[in-house]
């Protein structure tokens, strides 16, 4: 998937063949915010203001700028990673789940 960035909001990127329009969404918030343009520059440019109007209004109406994460996630992955895991975890002397976290985390940082 593509992506733009702005203030912080990543906006996902589509292109419908059929319209001849490049269209996407504001990531990560709470609700919907959509935004489109023909060319990549009305596409920036329509992005920015969709981000610019989501921050206007959550500070007007007072609401969270950002959606707010639970912390828990599920994930998906194959049982003979998910014993190689489990195996590596014991072995170094922590639970599976300290490890996914702490694996996360490096992947986070060196971002």
């Amino acid at each position: 998937m593509n992506t733009m960035n702005y203030k912080g909001y990543v906006g996902s990127i589509c292109f419908s063949e059929k319209d001849g329009v490049f269209f996407g969404k504001v990531e990560g918030i709470e609700g919907l915010v959509n935004f489109e343009g023909e060319s990549v520059t009305q596409l920036t440019e329509s992005f920015h203001n969709a981000v610019d109007d989501y921050i206007q209004y959550c500070l007007d109406e007072g609401l969270p700028l950002h959606k707010s994460y639970t912390g828990n996630l599920n994930i998906r992955i194959s049982p003979a990673t998910h014993s190689r895991l489990a195996v590596m975890a014991k072995l170094s002397g922590i639970s599976l789940n300290a490890m996914i976290s702490r694996s996360l985390d490096k992947v986070v940082a060196d971002q």
